[in-house]
């Protein structure tokens, strides 16, 4: 990957292909708040059904970024069930934004076994690797599984086996045919296919999907049309399964309303909005949302608290 060129890095999500897990019951809902350093944090909610979210712990950060970041704050959370169904990796932006937009060079790679108690790893892209004076943005790592490999993937980069570092030099997974860049990756698996969500950049600037049976074979089928529902601009897609239901919801940060949509779908080609059916008690910006077990979910109110209404 020549990362002189290509700054603007793609960050890939895969959920869905885990399965088996019967007892997932609630979600959970990991993002940040805002652009002020005391906003760049990872703050955590929960639901019950999907479609109303309450804020734990107040609304107030579940981590320090000070004690995990190198520049003070963190953005853009990822959080993934691996592969044993009990460990979970989280990745973040290592970013003060108010240091400038293309100030950050790394991101945190987190660990944990119970949703609370988490372990951390900064890795430098410009450090790590040589001849990357010009790299000006580590935006929205995210982490898939290749079963193939059986390894988990970040940037198209393999984490090692502690998930502290990553191994080898990153590559390009996707890239439009029209060479623009594109950000905000988010990957669910589908009747045989593997449904890639993304924000073009310099380019319409929306989310368009491709569509591929092989993560790594580099034979993508691109969309014509946007999936966003709105002309607000966006960013920050995600896509989770409703439990127990055939359908998916999409969502995007609408970042210059300050606000979320959420639109549904069951073939993730079509999607309506569904606000009017989606309550939160907080304003998140970018994160994910993946669902959880009852007794995870009494972890994280034993840890957190019960929000009020839930």
């Amino acid at each position: 990957m020549n990362m002189k060129k290509y700054t603007l890095l793609l960050a890939l999500l895969l959920v869905g292909v885990l399965t088996g897990y019967s007892q997932q019951s609630a979600y959970l809902f990991v993002y940040f708040t805002g652009n002020r350093m005391s906003e760049e944090a990872i703050r955590m909610a929960v639901s019950p059904d999907g479609y109303n979210y309450y804020a734990l712990n107040g609304n107030q950060p579940v981590i320090d970024s000070r004690e995990i970041s190198s520049t003070g704050g963190v953005r853009d959370p990822h959080i993934l069930r691996c592969e044993d169904g009990k460990t979970f990796y989280m990745v973040v932006t290592d970013m003060v934004s108010g240091n400038g937009w293309s100030s950050n060079r790394a991101m945190v790679l987190l660990k944990s076994k119970d949703l609370v108690n988490w372990t951390s790893n900064i890795v430098n892209i410009q450090k790590k690797y040589p001849n990357q004076e010009d790299l000006k943005r580590v935006w929205a790592p995210q982490t898939i599984y290749d079963k193939e490999a059986k390894k988990y993937i970040i940037y198209y980069a393999y984490a090692n086996k502690d998930f502290t570092d990553i191994e080898g030099e990153p590559k390009t997974l996707f890239l439009p045919k029209n060479g623009k860049s594109c950000i905000d990756g988010d990957i669910i698996y589908k009747d045989g296919l593997y449904h890639l969500f993304y924000k073009t950049e310099g380019d319409g600037n929306g989310i368009k999907k491709a569509t591929t049976a092989s993560l790594t074979s580099g034979q993508w089928t691109e969309s014509e049309d946007y999936k966003q529902q709105t002309k607000e601009a966006v960013e920050g897609a995600g896509i989770f399964p409703l439990i127990g239901t055939d359908k998916y919801i999409l969502m995007y940060d609408v970042y210059m309303k300050g606000k979320y949509q959420f639109t549904e779908s069951t073939d993730l080609e079509n999607f309506k909005v569904i606000d009017n059916a989606i309550s939160m008690d907080f304003h998140p910006r970018h994160g994910t949302v993946m669902p959880i077990t009852d007794k995870e979910l009494k972890r994280l109110y034993k840890a957190y608290g019960k929000p009020d209404k839930m």
